[in-house]
């Protein structure tokens, strides 16, 4: 009599970790894994127990690209025209299943939609660089233009830098600049890797290969409509010109500097003396500059104005002129150097102009008057 046989499956699985060492974090198990399963079949003959063991069915964890990035203000970046080396700064995470670099590119021109306000001046001298790891900008120690390495569900900051206009027509206002970040491959410290290529769709899943499936979300793009899954994403900053004025400052000193009596000898305020008053503008906020400045000044009565006296661009040492500046003509035609004088015989007026006081610079006007 034939023995009669009962079985009872049970399915095993391991799984060996080439490329992960800890538990998987959002973007799962690393590509490039190993998965292995098998099944064991457990029965009786006769009342003796067997087991059989299958095959290992095998097969690696494909690549699941993914990427987010940020604008790490929830404000616009408050600038002052003329200033150098503003900063705007995006996040880059890595959702990727795997250790990527990522390629940076940027654009100041804005898709469609996104502007929310009046986009009308570009930076200058823009430029990207990666954060070095203390989260603060340095031009001297992030110099890195690609990020490098990232492994899976961490993140990186870039710092897009650039210099804002000194003027414009219109007035500049804001600037919108987009960071574009892309896929690439990793595996060499310190070398950039190319852009990832996806996996065609109609090809067949090989157990042996790890395929490249972009699993981007519809966050990016560039004419004004976004492109899902591309490897790519964009985030967008904008540079605010807010500051309207600057701490400027005048003062004003007379200084004796001869006398009939004395002459040059600790000349005193005599009839007949020469006086020299020192005008000193100062603009105090730095990264600012004001434009246009002109001084004015009206020569006391009981005074007479020495004729092609005045100079301007002088060094001013404690509100005091110490050293004459470029010479300037009576009428107003300019003699010297960037900036223009003149004295008006009939109002008997000193005007001394300055076509740029950059922020934490002073600029002195001289002038001499003798008194009658």
């Amino acid at each position: 009599m034939a023995g009669a046989a009962t079985a009872a499956f049970i399915t095993t699985g391991t799984g060996v970790a080439q490329a992960q060492t800890t538990t998987p974090g959002p973007a799962g198990t690393a590509a490039g894994t190993t998965i292995t399963n098998t099944a064991q079949a457990s029965y009786t003959v006769n009342g003796n127990a067997q087991t059989a063991q299958s095959n290992t069915a095998t097969f690696v964890v494909d690549r699941k690209v993914n990427l987010t990035v940020i604008n790490t203000s929830s404000a616009n970046t408050s600038v002052n025209l003329g200033q150098a080396g503003v900063v705007t700064t995006f996040q880059v995470t890595n959702n990727t299943n795997g250790t990527q670099d990522f390629l940076l590119s940027t654009s100041q021109l804005v898709p469609l939609g996104l502007l929310t306000g009046t986009d009308n001046f570009d930076l200058a001298n823009l430029k990207i660089v990666v954060d070095n790891g203390d989260g603060v900008y340095n031009p001297a120690t992030d110099v890195a233009t690609f990020i490098d390495e990232l492994p899976a569900d961490q993140s990186r900051l870039v710092f897009v830098v650039g210099d804002i206009p000194a003027s414009g027509t219109p007035t500049p206002t804001m600037a919108t600049v987009g960071l574009d970040v892309t896929v690439a491959a990793g595996g060499a410290q310190g070398t950039q890797g190319t852009a990832l290529i996806p996996t065609p769709l109609n090809t067949i899943n090989q157990d042996a290969e790890v395929d490249v499936v972009f699993a981007d979300n519809d966050n990016d793009g560039t004419l004004g409509f976004d492109i899902a899954r591309n490897g790519q994403a964009w985030a967008y900053g904008a540079y605010q010109v807010t500051v309207t004025n600057v701490a400027l400052t005048v003062s004003k000193t007379a200084t004796v500097l001869t006398d009939p009596v004395n002459l040059i000898a600790n000349p005193k305020a005599l009839p007949g003396a020469t006086v020299q008053y020192c005008l000193v503008a100062n603009n105090s906020t730095v990264g600012t500059a004001a434009s246009d400045v002109a001084l004015t000044d009206v020569i006391p009565a009981n005074t007479t104005y020495v004729a092609n006296s005045l100079t301007i661009g002088g060094l001013a040492v404690g509100g005091a002129c110490v050293l004459n500046g470029f010479q300037q003509n009576d009428d107003g035609t300019q003699a010297t150097g960037p900036y223009q004088g003149a004295f008006n015989a009939v109002t008997k007026t000193v005007t001394a102009r300055i076509p740029t006081l950059a922020g934490g610079t002073a600029v002195a006007a001289a002038f001499r008057v003798t008194i009658n």
